[in-house]
């Protein structure tokens, strides 16, 4: 998928180290604008978490991770399949478990991208919904999916900062 100024390609393993590194600092951002220490965030040890987690990802079978880029440079990544969760229903919904934007170019359409993305991934699987987690104190990431049609819908589970993971549906009925 492609638009005059951003592509959209499938992973690969060469491009972990640059998908760990943009998503260090898309986590970074939205993570200390909630009130996380930097330590927390940036550390070595959680770069190569985070490093060994995309690895798994982009490695494995029944996950899809997409780079978007501009003029070479990689300015987002998506994260998508199965639900995780044993009580959602794989049958019918799909999951979005990770979309970043490097910092810096948010609002520019490279979130709104990889979110299509996700929607053709649901409807070429024919999926009829998606659901996704989104930190309570991430109001940034809610906003944008609230205008793609996602609403909570009432589950959570624990997150960092003595904060919780709000769990978001996507009905394709309502899919923007």
């Amino acid at each position: 998928m492609t638009t005059s100024r951003t592509l959209l390609r499938a992973a690969s393993v060469g491009d972990v180290d640059r998908i760990t590194d943009l998503h260090t600092l898309a986590r970074a951002a939205y993570y200390q604008a909630g009130g996380l220490s930097d330590a927390e965030l940036t550390s070595s040890g959680a770069r190569s978490d985070r490093r060994e987690s995309w690895m798994r990802a982009v490695r494995r079978d029944d996950r899809t991770v997409l780079c978007a880029e501009r003029g070479g440079e990689m300015v987002g990544i998506l994260s998508m399949g199965p639900p995780c969760e044993a009580g959602v229903d794989a049958t019918t919904v799909g999951q979005l478990y990770q979309i970043h934007v490097r910092p810096g170019l948010w609002g520019q359409g490279v979130g709104s991208h990889l979110h299509a993305a996700f929607v053709s991934f649901l409807r070429d699987a024919s999926l009829s919904s998606g659901v996704l987690g989104a930190w309570e104190r991430n109001s940034r990431a809610q906003v944008f999916y609230a205008r793609h049609g996602w609403k909570p819908d009432g589950h959570h589970r624990p997150g960092p900062g003595d904060a919780n993971y709000v769990r978001m549906r996507l009905s394709l009925d309502a899919a923007v």
